[in-house]
């Protein structure tokens, strides 16, 4: 296996997208006996047929198409580092890519980002937002997928690096003229005889509410199913159906239509968020100045619950 190489990794998977050796030569600017003799090699290599012959060409075989499957990862990475490695030739000198929840980006995320991009220090630094629900955050950070991953706090973090992010309060939204929204505050066991917005199944504002109509013996009467906070809003201004969801992005809706934000009064209604990644030693030096920045604000903003510095640990 020590004599496997990315050029014949890449001309294997050619001839298997192609069918043809001569296909694939024609498109590597390679002469069709080139690419044969490496096949040999490369099968002489793995000790097993990669390949089967026919008259109008070739197939994989069941070791081919798993070889195969493992080639284009290969090649892909290979072409990440690539992109990477190019963006410091070029003067761009960081690319941060982020996996975060839709509470994330739909709450303080945005604004943090842009805070550290406009420093004049960062003007070289590239970041990249990807919204996933929180366990496939988690799993696109051990995947490697992305540098650094922010969802709440609950998700199975184990084995990766940890700091506190922001907090946020989640609050019932009705219509103005619905029984629920002339309350100040509200226990969730009071309002679950009600019809409900809900978001995605494994989305960490419905997995959390599900969990919590199980302890009072109830599930959620899901009147509409939407993807998103802004839908959501959406329908509770139409007056359908309640729904809970971050107060935080729900007042700036509230204070321009006719809805109310009540909030919820159970101890699992305030959320906090976490900063994760594989290791410390892993960021590159972009990603570590993000994460520096995004936990300093999350130890010492307004909703930081007084948390003095930000802790990194391996949970």
């Amino acid at each position: 296996m020590r004599d496997l190489d990315l050029q014949t990794l890449r001309l294997f998977a050619a001839v298997c997208e192609h069918r043809s050796i001569a296909r694939a030569a024609e498109q590597e600017a390679i002469v069709g006996s080139a690419i044969s003799k490496r096949l040999a090699q490369l099968e002489d290599t793995v000790g097993t047929p990669l390949l089967v012959r026919k008259r109008r060409g070739v197939i994989p075989t069941p070791a081919g198409e798993t070889l195969l499957e493992h080639a284009r990862t290969m090649l892909a990475s290979v072409g990440q580092i690539e992109r990477d490695m190019a963006a410091y030739a070029t003067g761009t000198r960081g690319h941060v890519r982020m996996l975060v929840t839709a509470s994330v980006m739909a709450e303080s995320l945005a604004d943090d980002v842009a805070a550290f991009l406009q420093d004049p220090a960062h003007r070289d630094i590239q970041v990249s937002l990807e919204e996933r629900v929180s366990p496939d955050v988690v799993q696109g950070i051990r995947d490697g997928s992305a540098s650094i991953g922010i969802c709440w706090d609950a998700a199975d973090l184990s084995g990766l690096a940890v700091c506190g992010y922001r907090h946020d309060h989640l609050a019932v939204v009705a219509h103005a003229s619905h029984p629920v929204a002339q309350r100040q505050s509200v226990r969730f066991a009071d309002v679950l005889d009600h019809e409900f917005v809900s978001m995605p199944a494994l989305s960490a504002v419905q997995v959390l509410l599900a969990r919590a109509a199980a302890v009072e013996g109830k599930m959620l009467a899901h009147r509409v199913l939407v993807s998103n906070f802004d839908a959501a809003l959406r329908v509770v201004r139409a007056n359908l159906a309640i729904s809970v969801v971050p107060q935080e992005v729900a007042q700036p809706f509230a204070d321009i239509a006719p809805v109310r934000v009540i909030a919820l009064s159970d101890p699992w209604a305030r959320r906090r968020f976490a900063i994760c990644f594989r290791s410390a030693q892993m960021l590159t030096p972009a990603a570590r100045l993000l994460v520096d920045h995004l936990a300093r604000l999350g130890a010492g903003g307004p909703d930081s619950g007084g948390v003095a510095a930000p802790q990194q640990f391996d949970m």
